[in-house]
């Protein structure tokens, strides 16, 4: 995929998919704003850009709150010189039964996948309006917000959130030739992925390890997601040749759930 002369912005782009997101549109020819809470992360994540050949920028931003993702935009485009994709990556997970999440925890991650994803959105086709340009949004969903699963209701009920803004956006902003998709991965074996076997272990008394394993051996291709599998397709959702999809939400999962 070419993205020679585009400039795109990645949340959560410290580590994980975010980081294989930021790094393979660097290799697609864009210059990259990596946003993040974590400094020191974003800064390796840029050296590995710039050792691309590729400018980078850094961002330090809480994406719930709505000024710093305005920021973030603002930042990129005065930085690096342009604004053409925006990926809403960042977002937690939880793990708990319905019956124990707490308001405060039902806030936190509310206000992070949500509220986050429609702050992205937002911002950057505001940006794109105002540049009297074309864009493409890209918003982080996943297999739970196509399937609910047990013990992840709230995880499940915001990445169905994301969803529905992106269908939403996307009819919303379609006649000003941004485009709006979502990327839905399955297991994938990050640090994210870590923290939801701990807390299964915690609440069911499965062994650590065990949840992960069972997740993994009902994936069809046999083998857990990594985070360059998310990333390939996302390079697809970045560039020209998806400028004819909007509005929707693939699942990228070696096979777990159809649609």
């Amino acid at each position: 995929m070419s993205l020679n002369n585009k400039v795109a912005l990645v949340t959560g782009a410290g580590q994980g998919i975010g980081r294989a997101i930021a790094l393979r549109l660097a290799e697609d020819g864009a210059d990259i704003a990596i946003v993040d809470l974590n400094t020191e992360k974003m800064m390796a994540v840029s050296r590995e850009i710039e050792g691309l050949g590729r400018k980078a920028t850094t961002f330090k931003a809480d994406v719930s709150d709505q000024k710093q993702v305005y920021g973030a935009i603002e930042h990129t485009e005065k930085t690096l010189g342009g604004f053409d994709i925006m990926v809403n990556n960042a977002g937690i997970a939880q793990v708990q039964a319905i019956a124990d999440i707490t308001q405060e925890e039902m806030d936190t991650i509310q206000k992070i996948n949500v509220n986050g994803t429609l702050w992205g959105i937002q911002a950057a086709a505001k940006k794109f309006i105002e540049r009297k340009q074309k864009g493409k949004i890209i918003n982080a969903s996943s297999i739970a917000g196509h399937n609910g699963f047990a013990l992840l209701g709230a995880y499940s009920a915001t990445k169905f959130a994301v969803r529905a803004l992106t269908q939403a956006a996307a009819q919303e902003y379609a006649s000003a030739g941004i485009t709006v998709n979502a990327y839905c991965p399955g297991v994938v074996g990050t640090d994210m992925w870590v923290e939801i076997d701990k807390r299964f272990s915690e609440i069911t008394g499965a062994p650590e390890g065990e949840t992960y394993k069972k997740y993994v051996q009902g994936i069809a291709l046999g083998r857990a997601q990594t985070p360059v599998d998310v990333a390939n397709f996302v390079s697809y959702l970045a560039s020209s040749d998806s400028d004819y999809m909007t509005g929707q939400a693939p699942l990228i999962d070696g096979g777990m759930v159809y649609r």
